[in-house]
């Protein structure tokens, strides 16, 4: 009898890990690929969060070849702009006062390793509409400390759900795994469970 294949995440974020088991895909392992995330030059929002979640699978398969390997990567952008994973409370606050009162990209690519090495991947692209932030706004939102270490420095899935007039695209993809599309990769490259 056939083993059941092993599944990793290729990812630190207890958000991919809560979302994978909402669809009743528990990782069999997590592994965080620790790889330099800053953008190539003249390298588009789209092309880099491609190319981030395909070397994250690609880094983690290379310790687990018998495995299903499952790399995300998720970039806020505004316009070719690529805002960074908030490192303290004034990154939060920037990104904030560029994200008020206007629309942005939450783009999110999700690559496939599979036993033997072959990669498939999908960008799935979301457009999120923010309110027009007052100060006090960003003021409690910044207090809250929940924009630390999350793109575009907010957190759609917490307070910062608030401050969204509108969201066209895949919530799970703005959280930081797009599960539909996150599904189906994992069925066309052969990953089943019982």
């Amino acid at each position: 009898m056939a083993s059941e294949p092993r599944l990793v995440l290729a990812s630190a974020s207890p958000r991919r890990l809560d979302l994978l088991r909402q669809i009743g895909l528990a990782p069999d392992a997590v592994e965080a690929a620790d790889l330099d995330e800053a953008p190539q030059p003249h390298e588009t929002p789209r092309r880099l969060a491609l190319r981030l979640a395909e070397a994250k699978a690609a880094h983690v398969a290379a310790r687990a070849p018998d495995a299903y390997v499952l790399g995300a990567d998720t970039v806020v952008a505004v316009g070719r702009r690529v805002l960074p994973k908030a490192e303290d409370a004034a990154e939060v606050r920037a990104c904030l006062r560029l994200l008020s009162g206007r629309a942005h990209r939450v783009l999110t690519g999700v690559a496939v390793v599979a036993p033997g090495g072959r990669v498939a991947a999908r960008l799935v692209e979301s457009r999120v509409h923010f309110k027009r932030l007052s100060e006090a706004d960003i003021k409690a939102y910044v207090m809250c400390g929940e924009g630390i270490g999350k793109a575009g420095g907010y957190a759609i899935q917490g307070h910062a759900g608030a401050l969204v007039i509108s969201l066209h695209g895949s919530y799970s993809g703005v959280v930081g795994l797009p599960l539909y599309e996150t599904a189906n990769l994992l069925a066309g490259m052969g990953f089943r469970r019982p």
